[in-house]
């Protein structure tokens, strides 16, 4: 799970107002390339939503339950599917229950002392959590400072321009949100807008990682 997440370098967030509309767009994902999806548990029958993407998708696609603050919620998830959690900010106990499941978990973290310790609890990979109100790539350099053995995913405000610079600064991978899945695009179900953005995403994620093992 971890190598795909990797591989791929983009966690897309879900965020939709109906459980439906959530499973739409892992589809348009999925036509693009983009394998892997996070449906947050802000969405409606968001469990019901991440059941009814493992049985239409299998094993084709990586999912996550996103926003996920309790451990009960964690257990929900890996019934309905989910291979993956993401908490908003540092829940200690999900992280717990995450790690009693076997799921992998990316614990949502902001200041040196949340990242560290949503690392040392059990975290796979850290998101920090909003990236760009923080300073974005440059904050997320200076995290890599004194943690540079820690995988890191910058969240909130990632774009297609600012992309490679993320990776520069050291992101394992990105989280990307509404720059993706647009509250416009949603409300018009204009889902091949989606799947158009997620082509550029995937190739502005391969440049961005190209340029970077080019310099060195």
């Amino acid at each position: 799970m971890l190598s795909t997440l990797r591989a791929v370098g983009i966690v897309p967030v879900i965020r939709a107002e109906s459980a439906d509309a959530a499973v739409a767009v892992v589809e348009a994902l999925a036509e693009a390339g983009l394998t892997v999806a996070e449906i947050t548990m802000t969405v409606p029958r968001a469990i019901d939503a991440i059941a009814s993407v493992g049985k239409r998708f299998g094993n084709k696609v990586l999912l996550g339950a996103g926003t996920v603050t309790d451990a009960e919620t964690v257990g929900r998830a890996l019934d309905a599917g989910a291979e993956f959690i993401v908490t908003p900010c540092l829940v200690p106990e999900v992280i717990d229950a995450a790690r009693a499941a076997d799921l992998a978990v990316l614990p949502g973290a902001l200041t040196p002392t949340e990242v560290f310790e949503a690392f040392r609890l059990g975290g796979d990979m850290v998101k920090i959590f909003p990236a760009q109100n923080v300073g974005g790539a440059s904050y997320l350099r200076a995290l890599r400072g004194p943690f540079p053995d820690i995988p890191l995913i910058p969240t909130g405000g990632v774009t297609l321009d600012n992309v490679r610079e993320m990776f520069d600064a050291g992101a394992t991978a990105v989280g990307v949100g509404s720059e993706l899945i647009s509250r416009d695009a949603l409300a018009r179900r204009d889902y091949a807008a989606i799947s158009g953005l997620a082509v550029k995403f995937l190739a502005a994620v391969r440049h961005a990682r190209a340029k970077k093992m080019a310099a060195g």
